[in-house]
């Protein structure tokens, strides 16, 4: 009896194998023949169509060439570029940033990976003495718009965030950049897409930005809005205005949002169309000279009893001297209050790549070059500097405060803090980490409650490390840094003084009153 019930599980055993292998061939040969039916449609889709030569001489295989096409990007990034060969950030700059955001040790091992011979590069001049622990100082702090407008703007703050829309980038990372910002005691720029609730919800300090459309302060026809504008004014966290002229990555060109972006939020925030395109014009149609800026920045400081000033890429330079001209024939009182000065190399969400490849002046040629003619027209004190472009490490933003700007601004490094992997999807919504996509899927993995703690560190991060520089070049805070802290490698691989590439501006001669009296508003400042 024991062996017949042996014998049946033996049977019972061999029957269920048999049927396994029977089905498991019927598959196989079903997904056989569904491969050649799929092979076979993809050649004669192939070899019939006529936009691709490659595919049409070369069926079904030469599609491949687009798959390893796609994927080049990511295999280059992570398997075959070095540490500092990427563009537009190479891996060395974005893991400092990373570490500096998770708070986690930033410090390097054996020796630099950073050539010290490649022309252009900064290398900052130690001091024989640098300043001891006790003596460190806090940056001092910078009145913006001073005996001006009712509302001056007073801040300690060295490195901001720069203009992301709301739009371009997703609910939980303005969300996540609102409180970072507030927790570190930065300003937040609200980009071009107008003010939304997500830039309120952290309570930080905001600079609305006004640009080509005038989202959020248009009215019914698309002009600006003195209503509108004295609405926002209200708001205590709005603490200025910026007029964007044009932005580093497309001079000329006015934002571009996919229409695929353009969710109800959204469109009920910049008082558009729910899925268009949002296309704002490549200028200001109410701004057509430099007087007529002059006028727009009056008015809208009148209007706001807040600062203001605007955001430009600089190109031919000759507007500047006519500006500065117009300021002393105008008065004091029609300057503005700053200048954001955009370099070639800045980011966008989407952009042509005539513009963003061969367009305009990068920021170490523009950033000397605003400082110094604010200088020889004596309002170098009336007018701050903020400056922006591919600024992301602490050497970066030492170099900007070396060359003149009293602020940094960026945009990108805040987002490699949300943890953007430099994808390249910006202008698609599909960014896999989140920042710039709304697809709730995507955005499901950014928490904002997470990267507030890594943006709030990664601001303060950095200004430490600054500091760290000073501190090295003989100065007790970032602030004091000049052109002779720091030297440029010239063409030979050979330091040469920053002074002497760049030597510093002497006020002419008619201005030397105002310039005093910036002077004498500085030391007031300190």
């Amino acid at each position: 009896m024991q062996s017949t019930a042996q014998s049946f599980d033996l049977n019972t055993l061999q029957n269920i194998a048999t049927g396994v292998l029977q089905v498991s061939a019927l598959v196989f040969l079903l997904l056989f023949v569904i491969g050649v039916l799929v092979v076979l449609y993809l050649y004669l889709s192939d070899v019939t169509q006529t936009k691709q030569a490659i595919r049409r001489n070369y069926p079904v295989i030469g599609r491949f060439r687009y798959l390893f096409e796609h994927l080049g990007e990511f295999f280059r990034q992570y398997f075959f570029s070095m540490d500092r060969e990427e563009l537009p950030f190479n891996r060395a700059q974005r893991a400092w940033v990373y570490r500096a955001a998770k708070n986690i040790d930033s410090t390097v091992a054996f020796g630099s990976t950073n050539p010290m011979n490649r022309a252009g590069d900064v290398i900052f001049v130690n001091d024989m003495f640098p300043v001891l622990s006790e003596n460190f100082a806090e940056p001092r702090p910078v009145i913006i718009g001073e005996g001006y407008c009712e509302m001056p703007y007073k801040t300690r703050s060295i490195f901001n965030v720069s203009g992301m829309s709301f739009g371009a980038i997703s609910i939980p990372a303005v969300k996540a950049l609102s409180h970072g910002a507030k927790k570190a005691g930065i300003w937040l720029n609200t980009g071009e897409g107008g003010l939304s609730p997500y830039h309120l919800e952290g309570g930080c300090d905001l600079v609305f930005q006004i640009g080509t459309a005038k989202y959020g302060v248009r009215d019914s026809k698309g002009k600006l809005s003195d209503e509108k504008l004295l609405e926002l004014a209200t708001k205590k966290e709005v603490r200025m205005f910026e007029i964007k002229l044009s932005q580093g990555a497309k001079p000329g060109k006015g934002g571009i949002l996919p229409g695929v972006k353009v969710t109800p939020v959204i469109a009920s925030t910049r008082g558009i169309p729910e899925g268009s395109d949002s296309i704002s014009p490549n200028g200001h149609p109410d701004i057509r000279s430099v007087d007529e800026l002059l006028e727009m920045i009056y008015r809208i400081r009148n209007v706001t009893g807040k600062p203001c000033g605007f955001k430009a890429v600089v190109g031919k330079s000759e507007w500047l001297d006519e500006m500065m001209q117009a300021i002393h024939r105008r008065g004091l009182d029609h300057a503005p209050d700053f200048i954001t000065i955009d370099s070639a190399d800045g980011g966008t969400g989407a952009a042509p790549q005539s513009l963003i490849d061969f367009m305009g002046l990068p920021l170490r040629r523009s950033l000397p070059l605003v400082v110094d003619k604010l200088v020889e027209y004596g309002l170098r004190e009336r007018i701050k500097v903020i400056c922006a472009g591919k600024l992301v490490n602490p050497s970066h933003v030492a170099w900007a405060l070396c060359m003149g700007a009293d602020f940094i601004t960026s945009a990108r490094g805040f987002m490699f803090s949300l943890g953007c992997i430099q994808a390249m999807q910006c202008n698609k919504n599909t960014c896999p980490t989140g920042i710039t996509t709304h697809d709730p899927e995507l955005q499901r993995g950014l928490d904002p409650a997470d990267k507030t703690e890594r943006v709030a560190n990664y601001a303060k991060n950095i200004v430490y490390e600054v500091g760290t520089i000073a501190h090295s070049c003989g100065v007790a805070e970032p602030r004091e840094l000049t052109r002779g802290h720091a030297q440029i490698i010239n063409d030979a691989g050979m330091p040469v003084p920053m002074a002497d590439i760049h030597p510093n501006a002497e006020t002419r001669q008619e201005y030397l009153k105002h310039y005093a009296r910036g002077e004498a508003a500085m030391q007031v400042d300190k």
